[in-house]
């Protein structure tokens, strides 16, 4: 082992609320395994949980643990019979860690596997110095990529993976939950040619960011009914596609009310708890068809991504608001749950590349 010795990284120390910044030995990897060193790192919804240490938190972390799971960085090591990349290439990797053996993973369902791990949340993650992962699980960048763009394209697809489990080509679309995430499947709508999208969510800013990103309108549902709005533009007929990423029951809710009969519905939100839900009037009288989004599809959603990314379809840049050395994660925690941002990057080496 070259790389010994010990590094900084975010952590969550006990079963309590909160994170710390602690020196932890850096990773080893196995014959499979790179070593990277990690260029900059990323916010998701996920580590505000963690973070806060609610019922999800707690019914999944085990601490003490490394959090964080989306990152780009630099391979600076690899084991002994590692093949598909090499010392010096810039990755991004897929948080999902999968056994590529069971039933869904031999059938192309690894998104599904039973025995996944994921970093940051099942073993040790990202905001930190260095990360060890499996080959299997690093996807290759172009060299001049932006570290930002890099940073987020396994949160980015989450977004893919929503939008096009229908199809929203020339369709009516409501992305109901303007979070980073919502707002990468408007800008992913808008590339598939959605005819109109509608955009909900209760934070004035993140508002803005939607219809820069692509929505024809947009509600702030603490002050407007969004159902009846949509309504009086469809003409009473709603709209084709609900893409839920709140998890928000009133969100679920206006969201089936505006879905016309026989449409579809992809949701990714997690709801807190248990919610109401009429399931008599939104799905089954309703005819919906109503699809469950966990992850990506491996690897369909990262070609799509790279689609979508290389030909411009698609610019996450405006998405990006905030960026913080990792050291200042607490600040960079506060500015995410405020709601006044978009996607926020942090930096294990400090912010001297901030303006790229």
């Amino acid at each position: 082992m070259t790389h010994n010795g010990k590094m900084r990284a975010v952590i969550k120390p006990e079963r309590s609320p909160g994170l710390e910044m602690a020196s932890v030995d850096i990773p080893r990897i196995g014959l499979h395994d790179a070593l990277i060193k990690v260029k900059a790192t990323s916010i998701c919804g996920t580590d505000l949980h963690i973070f806060k240490w609610d019922p999800w938190a707690r019914a999944h972390i085990n601490p003490p643990i490394v959090v964080g799971h989306e990152f780009c960085g630099e391979v600076v090591e690899i084991g002994q019979e590692v093949t598909q990349v090499k010392v010096g290439d810039f990755v991004s990797a897929e948080s999902h860690i999968t056994c590529q053996t069971c039933a869904q993973c031999r059938t192309g369902n690894g998104h599904i596997c039973k025995n996944t791990k994921i970093i940051g949340v099942g073993r040790d993650g990202c905001w930190a110095e260095y990360i060890a992962m499996p080959e299997y699980n690093l996807w290759l960048n172009p060299p001049d990529m932006p570290v930002e763009i890099a940073s987020l394209q396994e949160n980015f697809g989450n977004a893919v993976h929503t939008a096009f489990a229908t199809d929203v080509t020339a369709r009516k679309v409501l992305v109901s939950g303007c979070g980073p995430v919502g707002l990468m499947t408007i800008a992913v709508c808008k590339a598939a040619g959605a005819r109109q999208i509608f955009a909900t969510d209760i934070s004035p800013y993140r508002l803005r960011l939607a219809l820069r990103m692509g929505a024809h309108f947009a509600y702030n549902v603490s002050e407007t009914d969004p159902v009846r709005e949509i309504m009086a533009l469809t003409d009473g007929e709603g709209v084709d596609v609900l893409l839920e990423m709140s998890g928000a029951g009133s969100a679920l809710d206006q969201g089936f009310k505006a879905l016309r009969d026989g449409g579809e519905a992809a949701l990714l939100g997690l709801a807190p708890a248990a919610i109401g839900f009429d399931l008599n009037n939104h799905i089954i009288f309703k005819g919906a068809t109503v699809y469950g989004i966990v992850g990506r599809r491996l690897w369909q959603t990262w070609y799509q991504m790279r689609g979508l990314l290389r030909s411009g379809a698609v610019d996450l840049t405006p998405l990006i608001t905030h960026r913080f050395a990792l050291d200042d994660y607490q600040e960079a925690l506060r500015v995410m749950q405020s709601g006044q941002s978009g996607k926020v990057i942090m930096f294990p080496d400090g912010i001297a590349n901030k303006e790229e």
